[in-house]
């Protein structure tokens, strides 16, 4: 099977402003400092897997303003194939404007711009190059008919799929997902997307198999400081948490699914991944920002063999 990764997914713009404590209704209030960086759940993921080393291609659109061409070359200089990503005319980039407080929690808004143009034709145009890859990798920045066309041709394919469904809607429809290989949503993501109670192992465990009973073949349900559970049929398996000092928690999700992504393709049992990918998004929030904190497969392996000394450290180089 092929180690290529295709994402079809968004592309932003970070905004990012960090605060000593947000503002009330109608109150102004002056911020320490503000950064402008790459981000959006795809063209995220997409970064995290290929600095660690994998082939990626995207599939994503950007705007016809400042932003799309910075966008296109970032993807690029991080080792992306961008042939089939495209600017819209007139039409404006995807922005995300982000608060972030001194403990590194964050608060996002997202602007969808020229993502919300990705369409299920986009997905057929790229196939030629989608059928050489052996993962493709999702998240709902984009429309939703995209996202079942893409889980679909992946089936058809023998593609395995991964689905990250954030920011979640209510609309997503799990009947539309059925041969999907991993849904991949946090704990509230989960609750909200089943209408089940997730308070509880037992909770997690049982709308997680909610899915499983509607074809989707394994949930990987991300708890935060509290770890990640992966969930079959018949097994449900602890993730362990990996303690690090927070300095900015934006884009630890996409760490995280990203390098997941990128440890399947190499090779990978889906928990041994999953293992490394928690290692992985810990390491990207003891830095600031989004992409600019993923580490290179090299950084990577030092901060693994510091706090995973009996798993063997990635071997491979890739992108420094």
């Amino acid at each position: 099977m092929s180690e290529r990764i295709a994402v079809i997914g968004s592309n932003m713009h970070d905004l990012v402003t960090y605060v000593d404590r947000m503002p009330a209704p109608g109150e102004t209030v002056e911020a320490p400092s503000f950064e402008l960086g790459f981000g959006g759940k795809g063209a995220n993921q997409a970064v995290a897997a290929a600095r660690l080393g994998a082939d990626v291609m995207m599939v994503t659109r950007v705007g016809d303003d400042a932003f799309g061409p910075a966008t296109l070359k970032n993807l690029a200089d991080n080792g992306i194939d961008t042939t089939h990503c495209r600017a819209v005319p007139d039409t404006p980039s995807g922005v995300a404007p982000i608060f972030v407080d001194p403990t590194g929690e964050n608060s996002i808004l997202i602007v969808t711009g020229a993502n919300a143009t990705l369409s299920p034709a986009d997905v057929d145009a790229a196939a030629e190059d989608l059928r050489r890859c052996g993962l493709i990798l999702l998240q709902l920045e984009v429309p939703l008919e995209t996202v079942y066309r893409a889980v679909a041709f992946a089936a058809e394919h023998g593609i395995r799929s991964i689905l990250n469904p954030a920011p979640a809607s209510r609309a997503l429809d799990p009947g539309r997902l059925a041969g999907l290989d991993f849904f991949c949503p946090n704990e509230s993501e989960l609750a909200l997307l089943t209408g089940m109670p997730t308070g509880d192992e037992d909770q997690i465990a049982a709308a997680a198999r909610s899915l499983i009973a509607r074809g989707i073949r394994q949930v990987v349900v991300t708890l935060g400081s509290r770890g990640a559970r992966l969930v079959t049929a018949d097994a449900v398996r602890a993730i362990p948490p990996v303690a690090v000092t927070a300095v900015d928690t934006t884009g630890a999700g996409d760490a995280f699914i990203g390098s997941f992504a990128c440890f399947l393709a190499q090779g990978a049992e889906p928990e041994a991944a999953l293992t490394r990918a928690a290692l992985y998004a810990a390491d990207s929030i003891t830095r600031r920002g989004t992409q600019k904190s993923y580490a290179s497969a090299a950084d990577f392996a030092r901060f693994e063999a510091r706090h995973a000394p009996n798993t063997p450290p990635l071997t491979e180089p890739g992108h420094e």
